[in-house]
């Protein structure tokens, strides 16, 4: 399929495309004419560079993964689709060239590769990755739990002993401590430019590292402008892996679904991130699209407990069983990924994702709305993502038209997408909303650890419960053929259906589109890694 400029700028809802995309039309033809040259396209905005920096948005994780190293990585597999998917099941040196663990778990010695160097030159060393590490459990927020769910909590558990030798110290062995190294969070920053640029209101440099990249990763930002585009050129002196095929990353930020399907179309651009489920549907033959399961992922509804009327257990049964799950997912997620309604009421096992036991049933869901204290129904605020409304819209507006039989009002409130983590995550003020959180370390205890638990960054819905914050906590670091670890997990998750602060829809795919590149590998983390990129 061939589009001219002319049908181009007849795509999209109002008929003509946005004036801030043509001078896009008119440079990418040349930019994807040359050999060592990628255009990728992709709908959010990415609002920081510095993962530690509090508000960093999910777009933005990408930079820690493509400009940063950590000691560790995970490999690579074959997907059934002849794709590629990194492998949970094999960690890899990265920064670290080797590494050994003690008999009872408790400390970890990696030794560094003394060829790695900083995108300025300098060598990588162990001071960098211990000041590195203590950035990333003193920051606070999002980067200081997610080194937690590893056991990684106090600057005095990391020792440079010398110029080469990185050693951790823990208070308790845990399964998830090494693939807890590979996630993007624990990268290293080389501390000498951060520390020129630090400040006593600002020790950790995060204003300076929020517009700068300053790591050993594979490529390095060369130009940053919010809300339009990233370029990344290739580190050369990399070491932690195979140079990427390409000099340059173009990656361009384009809001209209429409705009995106057809610069992919027509070869415009090479790949397009995250297309929306309709798009990976309808392009599949004209273009190459990889469609992967996101492991560890659902998509729910977020229940705010602060909101008065959601504390009442029956207002929240009421909504599990008013929601119309086979619709939302036929017309939101064009049936791709996997239903998470309908399932069994006993709890057999400790599959994760598993099926909630709602499903779409109006009488019962009036039947415990009458016998709450909201029997005649209440207004709420219904929020969604700017960023997100591929599926979040039409998802809402199905469960607005469902709700409303019942009395209940909700307007819909969308929210930039730059706003969104804001909003929904640390500020946690959206009484009922649409959340997609997926857990990096793919067992059932981490998403608990991350979706569950008082004050953590994904429980948008600001639930709390004691069984539940002691279940997560002893499970977390257990290893799972511990004889007490699946009963407990199993009582995770009954209470979890039982007090619905997430109410399940879907587990997603993530889609990505590609026409003229190769080497697209799919991440837990649901961001670019555009290390193994090529043309192609």
């Amino acid at each position: 399929m061939t589009l001219t400029r002319r049908e181009l700028l007849k795509i999209g809802g109002g008929g003509v495309l946005g004036a801030g995309i043509l001078p896009f039309l008119k440079v990418l033809p040349a930019a994807a004419a040359t050999d060592d040259v990628i255009v990728g396209v992709h709908g959010q905005t990415i609002n920081s560079l510095d993962i530690h920096r509090t508000g960093t948005n999910r777009p933005s994780y990408q930079v820690a993964v493509n400009c940063y190293d950590r000691l560790v990585s995970f490999g690579t597999k074959t997907t059934p689709d002849g794709g590629l998917s990194y492998d949970y099941s094999k960690i890899e040196p990265e920064l670290a060239e080797s590494w050994t663990i003690s008999d009872d778990g408790l400390t970890m010695t990696f030794k560094l590769n003394p060829k790695a160097v900083f995108q300025d030159g300098s060598k990588v060393t162990a001071a960098d990755v211990k000041w590195s590490f203590d950035r990333a459990v003193s920051a606070g927020g999002f980067p200081t739990v997610q080194m937690k769910a590893g056991g990684l909590v106090r600057p005095d558990q990391f020792t440079a002993v010398d110029e080469g030798t990185f050693v951790i110290t823990l208070d308790r062995s845990s399964k998830l401590t090494l693939p807890d190294l590979a996630v993007p969070v624990p990268y290293i920053l080389n501390s000498r430019i951060a520390l020129a640029n630090a400040t006593a209101e600002d020790p950790w440099a995060m204003e300076y590292v929020h517009k700068n990249t300053i790591g050993s990763g594979a490529y390095k930002v060369v130009r940053w402008d919010p809300g339009q585009q990233l370029v990344y050129e290739r580190n050369d002196a990399w070491t932690g892996g195979p140079l990427p095929g390409i000099k340059r990353l173009v990656l361009r930020e384009v809001p209209s679904q429409a705009t995106r399907r057809a610069l992919i179309t027509r070869g415009d651009a090479q790949l397009s991130f995250n297309i929306p489920n309709k798009d990976a549907k309808e392009l599949s033959g004209d273009v190459k699209v990889f469609s992967t399961p996101i492991e560890n992922s659902i998509y729910v509804v977020g229940v705010n407990h602060k909101f008065e009327p959601f504390q009442d257990p029956d207002v929240r049964k009421a909504l599990a069983y008013a929601i119309p799950y086979e619709e939302i997912f036929q017309a939101a997620a064009y049936g791709r990924g996997n239903p998470m309604w309908g399932g069994r009421a006993d709890i057999d096992s400790i599959d994760w994702p598993r099926k909630s036991p709602y499903s779409t049933d109006m009488d019962k869901a009036r039947e415990h709305l009458e016998k709450s204290a909201f029997a005649k129904g209440f207004e709420v605020p219904f929020s969604i993502s700017l960023g997100q409304t591929d599926w979040m819209e039409p998802t809402a507006l199905l469960i607005q038209e469902s709700l409303a039989k019942l009395g209940i009002k909700s307007e819909i409130e969308k929210i930039p997408g730059a706003n969104w983590r804001t909003a929904s995550l640390v500020e946690k003020r959206l009484a009922l909303h649409l959340e997609g959180f997926g857990g990096w370390l793919n067992y059932p205890c981490y998403y608990f650890f991350w979706a569950y638990k008082d004050g953590h960054l994904f429980n948008s819905s600001n639930y709390r419960n004691e069984e539940i914050e002691t279940l997560v906590d002893e499970t977390l670091h257990l290893a799972v053929d511990h004889p007490d670890y699946a009963p407990k997990v199993k009582r995770m998750f009954e209470i979890a259906f039982e007090d619905l602060p997430r109410i399940p829809l879907w587990q997603p795919a993530l889609n990505v589109a590609t026409n003229g590149a190769t080497g697209y590998e799919y991440w837990f983390h649901r961001q670019l890694d555009a290390r193994k990129l090529a043309k192609g």
